[in-house]
């Protein structure tokens, strides 16, 4: 599989924000969920996000992803501003070039396998690439379980089907919400390693919500929210270094969005 053409050249950076804030509530029950994002993300990186529970990570993706919008603040994709964009407009920037990973995998129960890889590209009305899906299938390893169901694979398969299916529209940035969260350990690994090669190989670049700082570990670099702000970096990140990270960060304020 061949990385997505450059539209008009390489952007600066793949996801952007600027000074995004978000709240929620209203008056005395106001909740703090991002007090004022301040971050650029190059193209073809992979950056961990981890933080207390409370933190503002959920929200921090949602926001980075176009799945919701700031109180204030920009949000940047391929150097395209989307905080302002139309519901429909968003659709279909989210069909096209994002990708996205969940925990919970998110395949439809009654398509096979390949279906559920083809679906975005279904969705976004583009000529649905049979060869292409089969690739992506091969690469995750399951070449030979396209015609299957979901519910006839494993967990760690079926995240691996989620991971073709993110690819197949050849996306800019890929959101992972903690992907590994209802794995094993073996199998986690497995799919981290393939997140990884989307970055190495085709280029993409991978935002990831994780708490586990062995899944960490396989990024570029690692973030740390605290009462929705940024208060640590950590490059090259290896899992004794960010568990450290982890502990030295005290409890969230209270009322401060997970």
């Amino acid at each position: 599989m061949a990385p997505r053409e450059p539209r008009s050249g390489p952007p600066e950076f793949a996801v952007e924000l600027r000074g995004v804030r978000r709240e929620y509530g209203r008056g005395a029950r106001t909740v703090r969920a991002l007090g004022g994002i301040d971050l650029a993300l190059a193209p073809g990186t992979f950056t961990a996000v981890m933080g207390p529970s409370g933190s503002g990570k959920s929200t921090f993706l949602q926001c980075a992803a176009g799945l919701d919008r700031p109180d204030a603040g920009q949000v940047l994709l391929g150097g395209r501003e989307i905080s302002s964009l139309s519901e429909q407009k968003l659709t279909e920037l989210r069909r096209s070039r994002i990708g996205f990973v969940f925990q919970s995998f998110n395949l439809l129960p009654s398509l096979s396998v390949l279906q559920n890889v083809l679906l975005p590209q279904r969705l976004a009305g583009e000529r649905q690439d049979r060869r292409l899906a089969r690739e992506l299938l091969e690469r995750v390893g399951l070449g030979e379980h396209g015609g299957r169901r979901p519910a006839q694979l494993s967990g760690g398969q079926q995240q691996r089907v989620a991971i073709a299916r993110a690819l197949i529209t050849r996306p800019e940035v890929i959101f992972a919400d903690e992907p590994t969260g209802a794995l094993d350990t073996r199998t986690a690994h497995e799919v981290l390693t393939l997140l990884r090669q989307a970055v190495d190989e085709l280029r993409a670049t991978v935002v990831m919500v994780t708490h586990d700082p062995a899944a960490a570990a396989h990024a570029d670099r690692v973030l740390f929210l605290a009462g929705g702000l940024l208060v640590d970096a950590l490059d090259r990140p290896d899992a004794r270094r960010v568990a450290d990270a982890m502990t030295r960060l005290t409890a969230p304020a209270a009322g401060v969005a997970a």
